[in-house]
């Protein structure tokens, strides 16, 4: 019984995977369900061709821009740049799925590879992790910022305890991640059958990784934010203070935060409702199955898009970083021995 339960969870996982097929429609069928599944196919089709050409390019540039850049100019990192540069990386890592994603598991008409179950909770996994980074990042920038606002100088938002922070980040992202990481295993399993099939449940997985991957920062940011805006209604002597973050900080954070949140929030409604309806068990409408796949492709979108536009907002909002970058691209023209009219300069100031 224990393994007939298996087989029929594994069953289930190939069924996911492929079920956005209009073949398992009947050929014969020319009702309004065969034309309503072909022109999401088309819709699908037309947004991955569109992100492929010119969201993953411009993704990957400004990711690894904002990483290179900050990394250049150590020396004047601030503890929002560590943040962005957390972010960056997770950035780079969901760009990098988005075309393995958009060119498999059967959601577009011109699918190149068919996903198998190894590569399909692979890509889960480190889907998983990425967004959980970029979460966290943004909510601990949020509650950083306020204790840099309420006490500029006491360094416990210092860039030092920053990198820490984020490191901690990736390894609780790893660890929350686990549960995905249990299925894979069981997947593998030959032995022992009893006791995997027992922790094959993606729904409890699912339900988790909405918990711990947004409701818990959506609760985190908004207290933050309650306090940040209530710190800025009271003045007091240390709004003088020099040690303090540039204000165009606070733009970026609150453009940053009001981003990612409209960005990943449908994903994890929509994953919440794929949750419910399978966890409710029972034969559930063909139709509706149908559109709640189609919707949960678009909200993966949105949340693929978070990986190219918040570089951009970082690379336009913050002042910073042109500076920084005109400082990078005139070491790479000029080398290590600098460009020529910089040493001229250097010699008649010595003389």
């Amino acid at each position: 019984m224990e393994s007939e339960k298996l087989v029929t969870s594994r069953e289930d996982t190939r069924a996911e995977i492929t079920m956005w097929s209009c073949e398992t429609l009947n050929i014969t069928d020319n009702s309004e369900d065969q034309h309503l599944c072909q022109d999401f196919h088309f819709v699908l089709s037309i947004f991955s061709l569109l992100y492929l050409i010119i969201c993953f390019p411009i993704g990957l540039c400004y990711n690894g821009l904002l990483v290179l850049v900050n990394l250049y100019n150590k020396a004047t990192m601030t503890m929002p740049d560590v943040y962005f540069v957390n972010m960056a990386i997770a950035g780079l890592i969901i760009n990098a799925l988005a075309p393995m994603y958009l060119l498999g598991l059967a959601n577009t008409k011109w699918a190149i590879w068919n996903s198998n179950n190894e590569v399909y909770i692979t890509l889960l996994i480190l889907f998983n992790v990425s967004s959980l980074v970029t979460m966290y990042s943004t909510t601990l920038l949020s509650l950083d910022y306020y204790i840099e606002r309420a006490l500029p100088r006491t360094y416990m938002s210092s860039v030092y305890n920053t990198k820490h922070v984020c490191g901690f980040i990736w390894g609780g992202a790893m660890l929350t991640s686990f549960s995905s990481l249990l299925f894979y295993v069981c997947n593998h399993v030959s032995t022992k059958i009893i006791e995997c099939s027992k922790m094959q449940n993606k729904e409890a997985a699912d339900a988790i990784m909405v918990f711990i991957g947004y409701v818990v920062p959506a609760v985190a940011v908004l207290y933050a934010l309650i306090l940040i805006l209530r710190i800025r209604k009271e003045a007091t002597p240390l709004d003088q203070d020099t040690g303090r973050l540039d204000p165009s900080v606070h733009r970026l954070l609150i453009a940053t935060v009001c981003t990612q949140f409209a960005l990943w929030t449908p994903y994890y409604v929509t994953l919440l409702v794929s949750t419910f309806t399978y966890a409710r068990g029972g034969a559930a409408d063909e139709n509706y199955i149908r559109i709640l796949h189609f919707t949960m492709v678009l909200s993966k979108f949105l949340a693929f898009s978070s990986s190219f536009v918040m570089p951009l907002l970082y690379r336009y909002i913050n002042k910073n970083f042109p500076n920084k970058l005109r400082r990078l691209l005139k070491k790479i023209h000029c080398g290590n021995q600098g460009c020529s009219h910089e040493r001229t300069v250097v010699q008649q100031v010595m003389t």
